[in-house]
């Protein structure tokens, strides 16, 4: 009996003393906890765009409207623009991570327009042939509303599709007709010049490209868009020895351009950058 209690004793001391050490061991500190990150979402802002770039222009043909002037004429006609410098300033706003919209007003420069007509067959002088060279310089004012769609991002490139719609103001300057001259059923020489005049038409475009962005904030394009401009006409003309002077009648018809543009946008509010919330841990 008494070996049962001393047995009973010494198993309760060493029970106070395992307590006892566990008492005096410092407390773990608990697992980090951190707050819940919202992953990124769409979001929208205001932007302001610049580009640069040049033109390679084409016109459909060069008309004369006095559908008289041309009887019984059979004309072969070559005509093209030189390509120029392009510049625009816009603004925008993104609207999510895949849609935006920008207005732009773009300067393109002067680019040297040469066209040349071959003439032959008029009435009794059947197996004529003469030559018409037309010269010119031409500009414009485009004024566009574009829309974009992102097509997603790899590696911080965005490639991206678009459309625009607006105005264009083409001005032809220094426009001359040297060649020949149909009136009264015979073909004579001639040198007609046209005054300066510009001429606003509806104008339309589509754009595609790739976006690099540098930062949050900043971002690189590289993009080529289409340019159908409308038509652009000269003022009035004068022949060189002054015997005829009258309004003109000649259109130049059909103006597009293959443009490419390097551009810079830069985003007003750019999307929250989210930061690990700090390290909570309890003493």
């Amino acid at each position: 009996m008494r070996s049962v209690k001393s047995l009973l004793a010494a198993g309760a001391a060493s029970l106070i003393s395992s307590m006892a050490f566990a008492a005096d061991m410092p407390i773990a500190a608990p697992p980090p906890m951190y707050a819940p990150v919202a992953p990124p979402s769409d979001f929208g802002g205001w932007y302001l765009r610049g580009d640069i770039g040049y033109s390679n222009q084409r016109v459909d043909r060069v008309l004369d409207t006095n559908a008289a002037a041309y009887n019984n004429v059979n004309v072969a006609q070559t005509g093209s623009f030189s390509s120029a410098g392009i510049f625009d300033l816009g603004a925008g706003y993104r609207f999510n991570n895949w849609f935006r919209a920008d207005v732009t007003g773009q300067y393109r420069g002067k680019s040297t327009f040469t066209g040349l007509d071959v003439v032959t067959g008029v009435g009794p002088a059947t197996g004529f042939a003469g030559t018409n060279s037309y010269t010119a310089t031409k500009s414009e004012l485009l004024f566009l509303a574009n829309a974009y769609v992102d097509l997603g991002t790899w590696w911080c490139i965005t490639p991206f599709i678009g459309a625009g719609v607006g105005g264009s103001y083409n001005k032809l300057s220094g426009f001359q007709d040297s060649g020949v001259r149909y009136t009264a059923g015979a073909l004579s020489n001639s040198v007609t010049y046209f005054g300066d005049n510009g001429k606003w038409n509806l104008a339309w475009a589509a754009h595609a490209g790739l976006a690099y962005k540098v930062n949050p904030g900043f971002t690189v394009e590289l993009a080529y868009s289409y340019m159908d401009l409308g038509d652009a006409a000269p003022g009035n003309f004068r022949a060189f020895d002054g015997s005829i002077s009258g309004s003109s009648t000649i259109k130049v018809k059909d103006i597009t351009s293959h443009d490419v543009k390097l551009g810079v946008r830069w985003e007003l509010n750019s999307p929250p950058a989210y930061m690990p919330p700090p390290l909570v841990t309890k003493g």
